[in-house]
């Protein structure tokens, strides 16, 4: 244990995930903590997640941020789920919404009663019973907390933005809450000879950052966490064979949807993120599948408007830090591990890690147990992102390349291969103890994957066919009349400006 009090924290490394980390440490330490950002205008930023997940809410309502002002100034739009096409096979769509689906029940989920209602002849989709789909399905948005007149939750949503103005947007907010930016390049760290914890930053112009923490959010480049401190990198690419990326804008298309679109295409799969001034794309593929000039036709040719820019490609390895936390090192953002942008998991991978350090924050000196728990936790979290990624791809029908065919016969990880054969065999789905996804989302990439159940819960049996029918139709009903009382998306975003 090193018994020395943290008055003084040092994040290395600015763009999302270092002005994102300050911000939340300013809003619930700036009493106790003084807090210092370094980063260098040479040095770019990766800068391609611009797509989110609902608990982005939960961390801009934290920072007490306004969420006109915040659409305004990231020329943000709203994000409903993450459509996917060509995935289970060719031709094929559904989408990860998010919210519930139907009516929830306490011991059998919804989805029990459409199987059964399926197995009787019921030709309805799943998404018909989703209000998230069906705004999105209609271009169509408004903030309800709950369905007027009824007891059924409205709309759960995200964000797709402009992580370069977001991460401005918020280094605003900070030095305005006393975070201290210092310009520069680290050309030297200096360590205690004796713990091994480092003491300060030197930079290239001769000036010398001293901290007590220290938090790594410079990328890839994992400058102090793996650079100085030696941790290793546990890849994944076993289970997840994309190794590249290749992201360029483009001029908007006709319609801003609320949704993301993830298109898989031979050897990987194309991303769609729409924003108020411009598209965002990308694709992320194989390396040893495709060249990047084969990307880089197949990009192009699937735009939705005019490039902004020329590609640019963007190479990676997918894996986590064995060790998140060591000494008085704590990594997060790409320095920390590295899950591609399928499920839109890295804005929120440093939102989570940033509060579990505030939680794990050290009171008299660190120590070894509290390090451990941040590490364990992190691991935990970051596999279960892990797998649900993975299903994705294991759960694949398409039979028109190499790539695919190899996704469908790998051997996955115990714990995705028991939920997957557990689902087949009976219909029964559950959420594991921290898993960043309900059973909702699950669910949907399952069935949406065609995982199709050999049977459904019991409880499902409790209606007559009569009962069933009828149940089904009113929530269709319920839901197609909310949708139908909603502003277009444009619209909405218009208000806000």
């Amino acid at each position: 244990m090193n018994q020395k009090i943290i008055k003084r924290l040092v994040i290395l490394g600015g763009g999302t995930a270092g002005w994102m980390t300050a911000a939340l440490l300013a809003r619930s330490m700036r009493n106790t903590l003084d807090i210092v950002l370094v980063e260098s205008d040479q040095i770019g930023t990766v800068g391609v997640g611009e797509a989110t997940i609902p608990p982005i809410q939960s961390f801009n309502r934290a920072l007490g941020l306004d969420e006109r002002e915040f659409l305004r100034a990231t020329k943000g739009t709203v994000k409903l789920g993450i459509q996917f096409e060509n995935w289970s096979r060719r031709g094929a769509s559904y989408m990860h919404a998010f919210g519930s689906i139907g009516k929830d029940f306490p011991f059998c989920d919804f989805y029990n009663y459409w199987l059964r209602a399926r197995s009787q002849g019921d030709t309805s989709s799943l998404w018909d019973y989703s209000l998230n789909y069906q705004a999105a399905l209609q271009n169509r948005f408004a903030p309800l907390a709950k369905i007027p007149n009824t007891n059924l939750p409205g709309v759960s949503y995200a964000y797709h933005f402009d992580a370069g103005l977001y991460a401005k947007f918020l280094r605003r907010y900070c030095e305005t809450n006393g975070v201290e930016r210092i310009e520069g390049k680290v050309s030297d760290v200096l360590r205690n000879s004796e713990s091994g914890f480092i003491e300060a930053l030197q930079l290239e112009n001769g000036a010398q950052v001293n901290g007590d923490l220290f938090v790594d959010c410079s990328g890839f480049a994992a400058l102090l966490i793996e650079k100085v401190m030696g941790v290793e990198y546990e890849p994944w690419s076993k289970w997840l064979p994309c190794n590249r990326a290749m992201a360029v804008p483009s001029q908007s298309a006709q319609r801003i949807v609320p949704y993301t679109r993830s298109i898989a295409h031979a050897c990987g799969w194309q991303w769609q993120i729409p924003l108020q001034h411009r598209t965002g794309n990308g694709l992320v593929f194989s390396g040893d599948h495709w060249s990047d000039e084969q990307a880089r036709e197949v990009l192009l040719a699937n735009l939705p408007g005019e490039p902004l820019a020329e590609p640019r490609t963007i190479p990676f390895k997918t894996g986590h830090r064995r060790e998140q936390w060591c000494k008085n090192v704590v990594s997060l953002g790409l320095a920390s591990g590295f899950l591609e942008p399928l499920e839109s998991t890295s804005i929120h991978l440093v939102q989570s890690a940033a509060t579990r350090l505030i939680k794990c924050f050290p009171h008299r000196g660190i120590r070894d147990e509290e390090i451990a728990e941040f590490n364990r936790q992190s691991r935990v979290e970051m596999e279960r992102i892990r797998d649900f990624i993975i299903l994705h791809y294991k759960a694949n029908q398409r039979r028109d390349s190499d790539f695919w065919k190899s996704c469908e016969e790998m051997a996955v990880p115990e714990s995705l291969q028991e939920k997957i054969e557990l689902f087949r065999a009976t219909g029964k789905l559950f959420r594991d103890f921290d898993d960043l996804f309900t059973e909702v989302a699950w669910q949907q990439v399952l069935l949406g994957q065609e995982v199709w159940p050999q049977d459904y819960h019991p409880n499902a049996d409790g209606l007559s066919e009569v009962q069933l029918a009828e149940f089904m139709q009113s929530l269709k009903t319920i839901f197609q009349g909310a949708v139908g009382n909603m502003p277009e998306h444009e619209r909405y975003l218009a208000q806000q400006a």
